[in-house]
């Protein structure tokens, strides 16, 4: 049996931050979409939004917004986030804007307080979505 060939493709926009460094804004590998962290940039001016925490937690969920739209898919079919967080004080006021665009579709979710992120910034987010294909279930509990 011949191996079974998957498509590659890079997803890339103009209204998310462009890469700051040798990687895409996402790549889909057959229906799976990897989203690379996206941050409070401007993707104008390539510059950290200014309003603290809360203005860098709207703007980097509009960029994966972006992102995500780019591949034809939208926040219902994200599976799995991880939240860097520069200070873990921030974790009640990013969840409050985060469950904004998860209301219904919660993925797994990770959240870590780092160190230092790139540009200063205060949150960074990546994640995995699978497109095209996700169809609401009800929640099984054991």
């Amino acid at each position: 049996m011949a191996p079974q060939t998957v498509k590659r493709k890079i997803i890339s926009t103009k209204h998310a931050p462009t890469p700051i460094g040798p990687y895409s804004q996402a790549v889909l590998v057959d229906r799976t979409l990897y989203f690379s962290g996206q941050m409070g940039l401007n993707p104008k001016t390539m510059e950290l939004v200014s309003g603290g925490i809360e203005a860098e937690t709207h703007q980097t969920l509009e960029n994966i917004r972006q992102v995500l739209k780019a591949a034809n898919c939208d926040f219902k079919d994200v599976v799995k986030i991880t939240i860097l967080l520069q200070d873990m004080a921030h974790f009640t006021i990013v969840n409050e804007i985060y469950a904004q665009c998860f209301k219904e579709h919660q993925p797994a979710r990770a959240a870590y307080q780092v160190a230092a992120l790139p540009t200063g910034g205060l949150i960074k987010i990546d994640g995995v979505a699978v497109v095209n294909s996700l169809m609401a279930g009800s929640v099984h509990q054991y």
